[in-house]
Parts: structure tokens; C-alpha cells; sequence
């Protein structure tokens, strides 16, 4: 295990910038953090080159934090959010994307830190979310040309079933509900996240997506290949699987007593852009 013997670092609000933030939640993640900074980096230098990641470390015992203020030390494009405990990963998004938009984020992208989202796929979907393009693009593993090479069937089953079961009862268009490799326009991001999002996990991923749905904006899907993480274990399991078959229909049953509400403040959908490499879906939901 890798120890990065540091003092505790003195907690400052986030140096201001109106351009593309990339948020990365951690939880000991330090082994594959490092190279996964370095990926986003690498991609985004020519094509974004003004760009700031913020790490969201919830208090890794394995010293991801300590390590992320020593990259971060280093690289004036790196930035560190600490969070006392771990308390869920939409909880870390949430506090990621407030201080991301309270910085003067124009732009957030979404990702893992684990490996399985390969930032080489970054400009495909910042590109799908360019001038006249979507105001959420999907990373999405199930649109032609997506994939999960390294999954067991067991996973690709689970994984596949959830989306359709989510997207069945939530009555949406998009194909990859569950997934969390996500570009935002910022207005978008500051729509859906007016209300606390009420689930964490996969949920949580379903319930942005849902909300942006309703709020009318126009979500594309970019098919990007999802390998394994290279680090840690899979947070796919039997918790994740029951706040899915409880709290999806929860959703649609809220968003329906508040649908007046959600009708009135919701702003114009922008048609998503045709020459990125995406396969682009309004995305829908049916009126009850």
C-alpha cells in the first residue's frame, strides 16, 4: 500500500474557474488515482486544455486524500474536496458538483477514479455537449459500438437488467440508466440538483438522469468501452440491486405529485449535436 506521509492539509474553498471541472469522487482509490489524473490530463490537453479536476475524497483510510493533496500540490490543475466520512457516492457528487458550480464551472464531467471510465473518451463526450449539442451526454456501455470486455455474464446481466427495469418503469428512451460517466452543461447540472437527489449508488445515477429528463434537456449517449476497475472490489451487489427495485418506482411516483411544479420551471431542450460520435436520444418520460 502506497502511504504519502503528509500534514493534514488546510481546508480552502476552490480557487475560481468558468471552464470545464472534472469531478472525481474517491474512497480508497490510491493506487488507481494516479493514473487515472494523469489519463484526464493526457486527453484533455489539446482538445480542453483549460480544465481543473477536484478529487472528493471521503476520508480514505488508505491515504487517497494524503496522495491527492500531494498531486495536487504539484499540479495547479488538481484540486481536493475532503469530506469527513464516507456517506454515500451521490452525497460526494453532490458536494463535488456545488463547489465545481459555485467555482464557475461552465462545464462538469463526471467520473470514476477506479479505472473502469477511460478518459480517452472525454473529448467524444465533451464533443456530443459542444455548441448546439446535448446539455447531459452519456458515457453509455449499451448504444452500438459500447461494451463491457472484461464482465462476467452474471454482471453484464445484472447490470443490463437494471437498466431496462429503470428505464421500463420510469418510461425513458435512454439506454445506459445506471451508469456514471456523465458530461453536464452547468445550467443542466443546477436543474436537476434544485431538489436533494434522494437516492446514492447506481440510484443516484438513475435519478439525475431521470430528473433531466423531465426538466426537458436534451440527452445524447456516446458508446464508450467499460473495463474493470483495476483496484478494490465491485460495488455492484445485493444493496444496490434493492434500492433499485424499491426506490426507482419511488421516483416516479414523486416526480408525478410534483410534476405541476417541475412543468413550469423546466427550460427548453437544446436538439442534440449529430456530428459528435454519439447516438443521440431525447429522452422522454410518459405522463401517467
Amino acid at each position: 500500500m502506497l502511504t504519502v506521509p503528509l500534514r493534514e492539509t488546510v481546508r480552502r474553498p476552490l480557487p475560481s474557474h468558468e471552464g470545464l471541472w472534472i469531478v472525481v469522487p474517491t474512497y480508497n482509490e490510491v493506487e488507481s488515482l494516479p493514473p487515472t489524473l494523469a489519463g484526464i490530463a493526457g486527453a484533455l490537453e489539446a482538445f480542453a486544455p483549460d480544465f481543473r479536476i477536484l478529487v472528493v475524497d471521503d476520508g480514505s483510510p488508505d491515504g487517497t486524500g494524503r496522495l491527492a493533496d500531494a498531486i495536487a500540490a504539484a499540479d495547479p490543475r488538481v484540486a481536493v474536496l475532503h469530506r469527513g466520512a464516507k456517506s454515500g457516492l451521490g452525497d460526494a457528487y453532490v458536494a463535488g458538483f456545488t463547489a465545481a458550480l459555485a467555482a464557475g464551472a461552465r462545464r462538469v464531467v463526471q467520473m470514476d477514479a477506479d479505472g473502469s471510465h477511460d478518459p480517452a473518451a472525454l473529448p467524444a463526450l465533451l464533443a456530443a455537449g459542444g455548441d448546439g449539442g446535448a446539455d447531459v451526454v452519456l458515457g453509455s456501455r449499451y448504444v452500438a459500438g459500447g461494451s463491457t470486455p472484461d464482465w462476467s455474464l452474471r454482471r453484464r446481466a445484472l447490470s443490463r437488467g437494471g437498466s431496462a427495469y429503470a428505464r421500463r418503469v420510469l418510461r425513458l428512451g435512454v439506454r445506459d440508466l445506471t451508469g456514471g460517466f456523465k458530461a453536464w452543461r452547468a445550467d443542466a447540472l443546477a436543474t436537476v440538483l434544485r431538489e436533494p437527489p434522494a437516492l446514492q449508488g447506481y440510484g443516484f445515477q438513475i435519478e439525475l438522469t431521470y430528473r433531466a429528463a423531465r426538466a426537458g434537456l436534451a440527452i445524447a449517449e456516446v458508446p464508450i468501452t467499460f473495463r474493470d476497475r483495476t483496484a478494490g472490489e465491485s460495488k455492484l451487489g445485493a444493496a444496490t440491486i434493492r434500492e433499485a427495485l424499491v426506490g426507482v418506482p419511488a421516483l416516479r411516483r414523486r416526480r408525478r405529485r410534483r410534476r405541476p411544479a417541475i412543468a413550469a420551471s423546466a427550460p427548453s431542450a437544446t436538439p442534440a449535436s449529430s456530428a459528435a460520435r454519439a447516438t443521440a436520444t431525447t429522452a422522454t418520460a410518459t405522463a401517467s
